[in-house]
């Protein structure tokens, strides 16, 4: 899973980077609001850490904008700041959780794993492309009201390609998402695991819907969808 951090405090982000990495998340960071707000425009983070005292755009707008764009994706509000009001005004604005400075790292982590569960619950339960189905919460796969039976690390590979339909996908990306650390030098990995996705959901059907685009990586959807 992908996390973002968004705060302006540079040891405070190097620890926070670093105890989540050592959870072996993907993690990105950055110390002002403007390019804060870049990445989460530009990718589709699991999570997203947010300082409300940013320069640049205050978390506050990077909170405004973010659910503008995206309902999912849980926000967890960092800030010295424990005023009942602002934190009303938060919750309101869309944030999930809200730890008040200074915090203990472990209730940090709590915090962070409780969301990602959450989150994941909280979306669409089932994904749908084309005639594949795929329950979110039994992990059941169907395709033409077929079970389909698979590996949980096959689930994930296919469940983060349904969640994204149309779009492609790098192995250095499917990496960092499905096996929630980084295979440097084995992204080969993913061909693998796409080998055998493509055994069980494509074979057996005359419409093929997971797709490689050489030179890129791995998308899901009919030929309409890529």
């Amino acid at each position: 899973m992908r996390i973002l951090i968004v705060e302006d405090e540079k040891k405070l982000c190097e620890l926070i980077e670093r105890a989540l990495k050592a959870e072996r998340y993907a993690v990105d960071t950055a110390s002002d609001g403007t390019s804060g707000w870049a990445l989460a425009n530009a990718y589709d983070y699991d999570l997203v850490i947010l300082d409300l005292m940013l320069p640049g755009l205050t978390g506050g707008e990077i909170l405004q904008r973010i659910r503008r764009k995206n309902q999912q994706v849980p926000i967890l509000i960092l800030t010295a700041r424990d005023a009942t009001e602002e934190k009303v005004r938060n919750f309101e604005a869309g944030a999930d959780d809200y730890l008040t400075k200074p915090f203990a790292f472990a209730e940090l982590l709590m915090r962070v794993k409780a969301l990602l569960r959450r989150g994941s619950v909280s979306r669409s339960s089932v994904l749908r492309v084309g005639d594949l189905e795929l329950d979110r919460l039994s992990q059941h796969v169907k395709r033409g009201g077929k079970r389909i039976e698979l590996t949980p690390k096959e689930y994930a590979l296919l469940e983060y390609l349904a969640a994204n339909p149309g779009r492609v996908f790098s192995r250095t990306m499917i990496i960092e998402h499905v096996w929630d650390q980084s295979f440097e030098g084995l992204t080969n990995i993913v061909d693998v695991y796409v080998r055998h996705l493509r055994s069980k959901v494509d074979d057996p059907f005359p419409t093929k819907l997971i797709r490689t685009v050489r030179g890129v990586g791995y998308g899901l959807g009919d030929s309409a969808d890529l």
